[in-house]
């Protein structure tokens, strides 16, 4: 069954890893290309595959789309196959639209990440405080590979593991509690100091069904 913001959504405990500037200071390859990623400058953007594979499904679910993220507060994820859908973090509210279904979803941004790793959005807090951080063996793959495993319970997931090349992440994985991995592979990644803070305003589309309150800046 088709649900809004489903493939996105499986992600947002882990998103906000993507937008944190706080990093421990560790050794290790994977450390401190991790380290680099985090405090590098400006915008970014990419495209990406995500795919899901579940224990009780022989097949994976696979989606497609691009990506732009600034730190902090924002990142904008365009699913554009098997369905379209958007989640947007605009700096306060968290969007999810999905085009088929005609529907926005909005909340505030704290209210809908929670107290979850997710608040390392706002770049409060080091990553050691919430995460054991571990490097990981080589896999042949040309890249340092870091793993996360969250301090907290009840996060929605076990851990994260994120795979560096010399510049930039090529590979995220999540595992969830029931054993779901969710891979997310980045291509094209390029370094964007140009995007701005306007290109993460989200307005509703006339005619789409809005839960929650958008808020008189997002109205059009």
């Amino acid at each position: 069954m088709k649900t809004l913001g489903l493939h996105a959504a499986r992600l947002l405990p882990a998103l906000a890893l993507l937008l944190s500037t706080a990093l421990p200071a560790q050794a290790g390859l994977g450390t401190d290309r991790l380290h680099a990623f985090f405090t590098a400058q400006g915008g970014l953007r990419a495209t990406f595959v995500q795919t899901v594979q579940d224990a009780a499904f022989d097949q994976p679910e696979i989606s497609r789309g691009t990506l732009m993220l600034l730190r902090p507060n924002r990142f904008r994820w365009d699913y554009q196959e098997p369905y379209k859908q958007q989640i947007v973090a605009d700096g306060r509210r968290l969007w999810l639209y999905d085009e088929d279904l005609a529907q926005v979803v909005v909340k505030p941004l704290d209210a809908a990440l929670g107290d979850t790793p997710a608040m390392l959005l706002s770049g409060s807090g080091a990553i050691e405080d919430r995460f054991t951080l571990k490097e990981l063996p080589e896999r042949g793959d040309g890249l340092a590979w870091v793993q996360l495993t969250p301090k907290q319970k009840d996060t929605g997931f076990e851990v994260v593991r994120l795979g560096f090349d010399a510049h930039d992440l090529r590979r995220m994985e999540l595992v969830d509690g029931f054993g779901q991995v969710t891979r997310m592979r980045f291509d094209d990644v390029v370094r964007d100091p140009a995007i701005k803070p306007a290109a993460f305003r989200f307005v509703p589309p006339p005619g789409v069904d809005v839960i929650g309150e958008p808020g008189d800046d997002a109205r059009p």
